[in-house]
């Protein structure tokens, strides 16, 4: 037990209160009388300190290192989410210091309401709680993937977020691995689980469709998480973004003038191609209406002067990922060429269009 605790830098006190309590017991002895953990011994309690180190008191641990339907695979993706979640929780706390830096460079009074909206219980506003604001299904995108899903009546929605998109009219199952979204699901919407794309806990062909709607790019292994979805679903669904033509960030004018950054945001994202050839699917291009009530990333297209308002622009993760800096300096950018006419002299011939094929496409098999 002693060896352990040093592997593992915890006290053997608390290997102790671990075996008292049933959350990590030595499931066997040495000749010497000794406790001894094996190495599934050792997986289990890997597990309970990473999640113990990610904040979880021990009754969640307990509850989480106790599901018989997540293998040490799920326990890894599960992790791996919320690390990923941490990080980007990190980079909004980051970004919030530096609007109030500059705010008090130039003299400005930052409340002590402010303050607290910044770093304290609300920080995920900076990331995801805009999500109820600005996230809402358009009709006409959620037509298209409805019709996809075709007569299928039970449906997995992973990486369902708050809800969006979900058809009312199936038996739906949602996942989504972040707890802030989970917790933004309305009352009524359908029951979610906490689980990662890359491992889901169900068993083959369990679901007519699975679908995942503008979520892929958030998760660390694509292609598993794909292959998974066809794994346990008889059909798939996937509303997901094109880098395979040339410059293809040109199509939209944000990212070809004001947020180059973009590119590296995807740089490690499969082709469409691939995607396509790892469920067998069809690709079909989904264009953005001009009035899109969906805040997605394009979905201001012919109104630019949303970009420059801070909530829109928190609901879209493109932001926190390619940092502050580049953020200032992209809506600065932006609101000098919206003052200048610039921008209209650019894009005048966006006003003629009632929606736009920035590079959206739904994968259905």
């Amino acid at each position: 037990m002693g060896r352990v605790a040093g592997l593992a830098d915890v006290s053997v006190r608390t290997l102790h209160h671990y075996d008292q309590i049933g959350l990590v017991r030595p499931s066997a002895r040495t000749p010497a009388g000794y406790r001894a953990y094996s190495a599934g011994d050792v997986e289990r309690l890997r597990e309970v300190l990473a999640y113990r180190r990610l904040g979880f008191g021990l009754r969640e641990v307990a509850e989480l290192v106790g599901d018989p339907s997540t293998d040490a695979i799920a326990h890894l993706h599960r992790l791996r989410g919320l690390l990923l979640e941490r990080r980007d929780r990190a980079a909004a706390m980051a970004a919030a210091i530096d609007r109030e830096l500059e705010a008090r460079a130039k003299g400005v009074r930052v409340t002590p309401q402010e303050q607290l909206q910044m770093l304290g219980a609300r920080l995920y506003d900076e990331i995801g709680g805009a999500y109820t604001a600005t996230r809402r299904t358009d009709p006409r995108i959620a037509a298209q993937i409805w019709d996809a899903l075709g007569d299928a009546r039970t449906v997995l929605n992973v990486g369902a977020g708050t809800g969006s998109y979900e058809p009312r009219d199936r038996d739906v199952t949602a996942l989504e691995p972040s707890a802030v979204m989970r917790e933004q699901r309305p009352a009524d919407a359908a029951p979610c689980v906490a689980a990662a794309a890359e491992s889901l806990p169900f068993e083959d062909r369990s679901f007519d469709v699975a679908m995942a709607v503008s979520t892929v790019h958030h998760w660390g292994d694509p292609m598993a998480g794909l292959r998974e979805m066809r794994r346990v679903a008889r059909r798939v669904v996937v509303l997901t973004f094109d880098t395979d033509e040339p410059g293809w960030q040109d199509r939209f004018w944000l990212t070809r003038d004001y947020l180059p950054e973009f590119a590296g945001v995807l740089a490690e994202f499969p082709s469409l191609a691939g995607m396509a050839d790892a469920i067998d699917a069809r690709a079909e291009p989904v264009p953005v209406p001009w009035d899109c009530t969906d805040g997605l990333f394009e979905a201001y297209w012919r109104r630019p002067e949303a970009y420059l308002e801070e909530p829109v622009r928190r609901a879209m993760s493109v932001w926190t990922r390619v940092g502050s800096e580049a953020e200032r300096r992209a809506v600065r950018s932006l609101d000098d060429d919206l003052d200048s006419g610039r921008w209209a002299e650019l894009n005048g011939d966006l006003v003629d269009l009632d929606a736009a094929d920035l590079g959206l496409r739904l994968l259905v098999t």
